[in-house]
């Protein structure tokens, strides 16, 4: 199979024309371009290519005429001059010989100038520019290995960051990581990089505990400070090494009597007033701070009671002054089985989506979310460009050790997987650990499911992979021309409520049989659905749990697709209302009947009152006679009964078994909606309230199986009584038996 990586690409959402008037002129400013849509990163009014990285359109500088090439034409490290090497800090560059300053000068501007604009480098025949905080890093950050190497990833991650950092409306970033990639020593690197340059301000540290917090600033930041050059060096407080705080201010003992009678200029021996330090892990860490920049790392590791939804609510408050923000956060992790934090970072991930903003421009976080997937960043298949290797190579590369790369990332990957395809929880965590897809970073633990694991996780992979190919769209039922209880037609919004997968041909959309004044389903030959209402359209806390629709076809001898869900709705509108005419309209347009719950029976009276009683299924396990009044008045199932939900989850697992995953004959099930897959992998039959999409599919299933839980209804003829005479029956005349 050939792969194609969908992380980045380049786009062209400007003109050319337009592009090459404004480069012409100098106009493109750095930040957010509202006009054209777009985040400029360059500072020489020229921009360059457009690309996009999961959503975000960045506008790159130009290339310049002249792009500095190393003899290896790759990234390599400059070495420092040697006289400059041996200065410490500002100190010492005072005392240096005042002859001998001037040939260092031109050195130490084109350093600033490549912090503040970036670096342009020849890499394998390409120009490549990498931002002033990648040039920071590479050039001046020492890291557990030594000298970091360049790695494209990397680079689109720096990229990505610069963004968030320009982009007015940004709180900056919440990324998605696979295991070793890096982002502590590149968020440190960026810490120290941000404070040495900044006056007045403060940075703060925060991981899944006050001790990896600390560890982070101690044996991370604090050696990257110790190690920058002396021009890039302010004047530090306190010990070489400190543990909890690192402070650019000048030292007390710098203005002592002597100095004062000696007239010396105070002016001279300035500070930054800057501070980084680190904080233990709480709901409330930097509660009332003024940050200019906080890492958050192992955000998705926060455990109960540490909620990192809470946090960022309190510390977001850190970053602004009233609408305006003033700091940025650095948020990054892999994440932690759901219900050991990862639920809550997999909310905050979501909610940072750059495609889904409010009428500010901002992410409902605030942050803007980034995935990496780790092909592009895994150990020992990176290439001496920095490459990844995702693909067997035809032709011989080598990592930067000068070792052979033989296999592709993604062939190596698929090994460990297979390798562990017995091993359900084993195989979690590796996807966890080095996630090709979002589905894979948040996986949930296997242990308690009831589930068949394997296989919905096959349709989960299966489904991330053909995303593109899949044929599901978004959108909405409307009657047409707004007039109820006539046409439904349906209309595809990517910010619809409904996904469907098929819809039936033209003659038989909208099938609506008329039986006495009652409307009944005139495809309930082809397919049913399943639903879990809600009865209230507001909550407590203003969530609630969420209406769900499911439409599941059976075998028919009709143009549509045998025992697949063919639409999903997982949605709570303003009101309950809302949700009972959204359930309305996709009965109508399929022609289809409904079996629902009846413990919460608002949807089944709203159905009735309009009309459609037809439409609603009997409870299938009962004969008529056998029916309650509610239930002979709206149909419907309970869902208190112990034999119900055992059949509710029988019905699923064998959906499951049989349609899902890879089938017998090697072709994957065409069950393409995701959010219900994971549901069933979590389906908890003790606590079924949270799991809408478990209660609304099984409800479909048995619906379109119900024949299997119709009772024995066997008729038992009563025994007459009657006194019949009998006879002896020989001879020729017959006598009674008395």
């Amino acid at each position: 199979m050939i792969y194609e990586q969908t992380l980045v690409k380049t786009v062209e959402p400007i003109k050319l024309t337009t592009v090459s008037r404004m480069n012409k002129g100098k106009k493109w400013k750095y930040g957010y371009d509202k006009d054209h849509d777009i985040i400029v990163l360059s500072r020489s009014g020229q921009i360059g290519e457009i690309i996009e990285i999961q959503n975000l359109v960045i506008a790159l500088p130009k290339v310049p005429k002249d792009v500095y090439k190393d003899p290896k034409d790759k990234w390599v490290k400059f070495e420092q001059p040697k006289e400059l090497e041996r200065l410490k800090n500002i100190f010492d560059w005072r005392a240096y010989p005042e002859d001998q300053k001037d040939q260092w000068h031109d050195y130490i501007d084109e350093e600033f100038r490549r912090r503040e604009e970036g670096f342009w480098f020849t890499n394998n025949g390409k120009p490549v520019w990498i931002t002033g905080t990648q040039y920071m890093y590479l050039q001046w950050s020492k890291i557990d290995v030594g000298a970091p190497d360049f790695r494209e990833a990397n680079r689109l991650f720096f990229i990505f960051w610069e963004a968030c950092k320009a982009d007015k409306r940004c709180y900056g970033m919440c990324y998605l990581k696979n295991r070793r990639s890096g982002f502590s020593f590149m968020s440190s690197a960026e810490t120290v990089n941000l404070a040495t340059l900044a006056s007045d301000s403060r940075y703060g540290i925060l991981s899944k505990s006050g001790a990896d917090a600390k560890k982070m600033f101690t044996d991370k930041v604090v050696p990257i400070s110790i190690n920058y050059p002396f021009f890039f060096k302010p004047v530090q407080d306190g010990m070489d090494r400190p543990k909890s705080e690192l402070a650019y201010r000048v030292p007390a003992s710098k203005f002592t009597r002597k100095k004062i009678t000696a007239n010396e200029k105070l002016e001279d021996i300035q500070g930054l007033d800057t501070t980084i330090d680190w904080k233990n892990t709480g709901d409330n860490s930097y509660d009332g701070e003024k940050l200019a920049l906080l890492v958050h790392d192992e955000s998705g590791k926060w455990e109960r009671p540490d909620n990192i939804l809470n946090n960022w609510r309190v510390t977001k408050t850190c970053l602004r002054l009233g609408s305006r923000i003033i700091g940025k956060c650095m948020m990054g992790s892999t994440s932690n089985a759901l219900d050991k934090g990862g639920e809550n970072f997999k909310k905050l991930y979501n909610a940072s989506d750059v495609t889904r903003r409010n009428r500010n421009g901002q992410t409902k976080s605030g942050l803007y979310s980034l995935f990496i997937p780790m092909e592009w960043n895994y150990e020992g298949f990176i290439d001496e460009y920095g490459v990844p290797v995702f693909t067997t190579p035809d032709v011989d590369r080598f990592d930067p050790a000068g070792e052979l790369i033989d296999v592709g990332v993604i062939d190596n990957w698929q090994n460990e997987v297979d390798g562990l395809k017995d091993d359900s929880d084993g195989l979690n965590e590796f996807y966890r650990q080095f996630p090709r897809t979002t589905e894979h970073a948040f996986r949930d633990e296997t242990k308690g499911s009831i589930f068949n694991l394997t296989k919905l996780y096959e349709q989960i992979d299966y489904n991330e992979e053909m995303k593109n190919t899949l044929g599901v769209t978004q959108g909405n039922f409307q009657w047409a021309n707004g007039v109820k209880d006539t046409q439904v037609t349906f209309h595809p919004n990517p910010k619809g409520r409904f996904k469907v997968s098929w819809v039936p041909p033209q003659q038989l959309q909208n099938n609506v049989v008329l039986k006495n004044g009652v409307k009944y389903p005139g495809n309930e030959h082809m397919g049913a659905f399943g639903c879990d209402s809600y009865d209230i359209s507001g909550t407590v806390d203003g969530v609630g749990s969420k209406g769900a629709l499911h439409g599941l076809t059976r075998f028919s001898m009709e143009d549509a697709p045998a025992n697949s869900f063919f639409l999903e709705y997982l949605s709570r509108p303003p009101t309950a209302e809302m949700f009972f005419e959204d359930v309305l309209m996709a009965l109508v347009f399929y022609g289809m009947p409904i079996l629902a719950e009846n413990n919460k029976p608002r949807l089944l009276y709203y159905l009735r009152r309009r009309g459609y009683r037809g439409f609603s299924m009997n409870r299938p396990d009962k004969i008529w006679n056998k029916l309650s009044v509610a239930e002979k008045e709206v149909g419907g199932i309970p869902n208190s009964s112990e034999d119900i939900k055992q059949a509710h989850a029988a019905a699923i697992e064998m959906y499951i078994q049989d349609h899902v995953g890879i089938k017998q004959d090697g072709t994957h099930g065409d069950c393409y909606f995701n959010e219900l897959l994971n549901d069933w992998t979590k389906f908890d039959i003790n606590k079924r309230t949270k799991h809408d999409a478990s209660i609304s599919s099984g409800l479909a299933v048995m619906a379109n199986n119900r024949h299997l839980y119709a009772p024995n209804a066997r008729v038992e003829k009563p025994k007459l009584n009657i006194n019949v005479s009998r006879y002896t029956n020989t001879g020729n005349n017959s006598q009674i038996i008395k």
